[in-house]
């Protein structure tokens, strides 16, 4: 309740609603009612010219004694010394070296003291310019790790990144997973972006940190553009543009939607209920549609932008990188540093192979030969399927073979091998390879089961027994099945029953 002494403030609503009144009639009292306050209140600010928040005296006096008076003198010298220095880090080393000096719970008000200093007394912050987006100008491309998403493929965890474009103007983005921030990914990442943009701006823009672009030279500060980036933008008829050495700022945009695509991808992977997908093309169609969702809300300056794009190439630059190889006497070929299996009968051949992110691609004479998953860690990738008919005719081989530890494609067949090897290691190896044998003529997951089965059983898995479940397997019984015979005089008690 106010004291008799004490009137009610007026807010600056009723001041404006007062001053108006009183320029329409000039009388007090009418003015003074309109605005609903006391006549003598009305002629006090009308006199003044001031409303109630220009007549505030400002807050200066203390209520209470300082709580940092102790450690301030101190705490100044530090921000003289090192204004760089986070406060809270500050505040705990003052708490630690002057104990009792201060209360623990004045970290709030330390902080904004420190801020208050910082601004009266510190160095000048570092100024963002903010720049004019031209429509039609550049594509901004760059990278960002996306194992957070805890996103697997058929239940194993997938560590990938995305690649990612943004247009500046716009805010249009598109993004792609990958595999590495490599040539071959920002080739099919920029021309993903491009084609589903429909169009070709002048110049695409990257920072300068990856190999991908830029040629990396250990004690050179200039870098330049490598022949393949190059290349790709010749064909894109583009221009590439770059940033300064440590200045992600100035590829904001990109920088900035990053996290923000991120976080939708959480959203959009809890409302689905579920971060596993079939397979990496599943993943990619449900990161496009959730751009599509996001860029359906740019349309007006989408379409400006659009209507100033340059037509895209009539052909896709490849999306693979291309080697010519000899297939050796081992029935391998050596891609960059890796040996891949391939079919015997091109043994001295020169084989064309095909690059991508996660796959090998061998080609003779424009056939297709052999596909292997790509190697990230230059671990031999075998197929038994390619050697097993040259093993099997010299199963003295297999001992010593410098790729035999790649012939145990399951856990099963290791199994398997290491049953026969403890109840007969002489005959183990040739036992062993008629096992590969059977899997590359009725299918590796026959054979597997089958396998299972027989170990289960603690017999020995030799290929015989395998062989005969797999040439002559049981035939199915049909079941007996007792015809049924309703019984109507149940239908009668219950009829009977509504009746009653």
């Amino acid at each position: 309740m106010l004291g008799p002494f004490r009137r009610p403030m007026i807010t600056e609503h009723q001041y404006k609603r007062l001053m108006n009144e009183f320029q329409k009639c000039g009388v007090v009292d009418h003015a003074a009612m309109k605005a609903g306050m006391h006549r003598e209140t009305a002629t006090r600010y009308l006199a003044a010219h001031a409303g109630p928040e220009a007549s505030k005296r400002p807050h200066t006096w203390r209520t209470r004694s300082d709580p940092l008076a102790a450690i301030w003198p101190e705490t100044e010298r530090w921000l003289d010394e090192s204004p760089e220095v986070e406060a809270k880090a500050l505040f705990e080393h003052l708490l630690a070296t002057h104990p009792g000096k201060a209360d623990g719970r004045a970290l709030r008000t330390f902080q904004r003291r420190v801020a208050d200093w910082l601004r009266r007394h510190g160095p000048p912050k570092e100024v963002y310019f903010p720049q004019v987006h031209e429509p039609g100008e550049c594509i901004q491309t760059d990278w960002t790790n996306a194992n957070e998403l805890k996103v697997t493929i058929n239940g194993e965890p997938f560590d990938h990144l995305l690649c990612q474009s943004v247009l500046p103007f716009c805010n249009w983005e598109w993004a792609i997973p990958c595999l590495s921030e490599s040539g071959l990914s920002l080739r099919r990442g920029l021309q993903d972006a491009l084609g589903e943009l429909g169009g070709v701006p002048r110049f695409s823009q990257t920072d300068q940190s990856s190999t991908a672009t830029h040629q990396l030279k250990r004690g050179e500060s200039r870098r330049v553009f490598n022949d393949d980036y190059v290349a790709l933008l010749d064909h894109l008829k583009m221009k590439p543009r770059t940033i300064a050495v440590a200045c992600p700022n100035q590829n904001g945009d990109v920088e900035a939607f990053q996290g923000v695509l991120k976080r939708r991808l959480k959203n959009q992977l809890i409302l689905r209920r579920s971060r596993d997908f079939a397979s990496i093309a599943a993943y990619a169609a449900f990161v496009a549609t959730v751009c599509r969702g996001v860029n359906a809300l740019r349309g007006p300056k989408l379409a400006e932008e659009r209507a100033l794009l340059r037509p895209l190439p009539h052909a896709r630059y490849p999306d693979t990188d291309e080697a010519t190889v000899r297939v050796s006497s081992y029935s391998t070929a050596r891609v960059r540093g890796c040996a891949y299996s391939v079919p015997a009968r091109l043994i001295g051949a020169r084989i064309q192979a095909h690059l991508s992110e996660d796959t090998v691609r061998f080609a003779y004479l424009g056939e297709e030969v052999a596909v292997c998953p790509r190697s990230r860690s230059q671990t031999p990738c075998i197929d038994y399927r390619h050697i097993i008919a040259s093993l099997v005719r010299k199963p003295g081989a297999f001992a010593h073979y410098i790729y035999r530890e790649e012939l145990f494609p399951r856990p099963v067949f290791r199994q398997a091998y290491d049953r026969l090897k403890a109840v007969e290691e002489r005959k183990a190896n040739e036992r062993y390879l008629r096992l590969l044998q059977l899997a590359a003529e009725f299918g590796e997951d026959r054979v597997a089961d089958g396998l299972g089965a027989v170990l289960r059983q603690g017999e020995l898995p030799l290929a015989d027994v395998i062989e005969v479940g797999l040439r002559d397997p049981a035939p199915l019984q049909p079941q007996s099945i007792e015809p049924f015979i309703p019984d109507l005089s149940s239908y009668d008690a219950l009829i009977s029953e509504v009746a009653v």
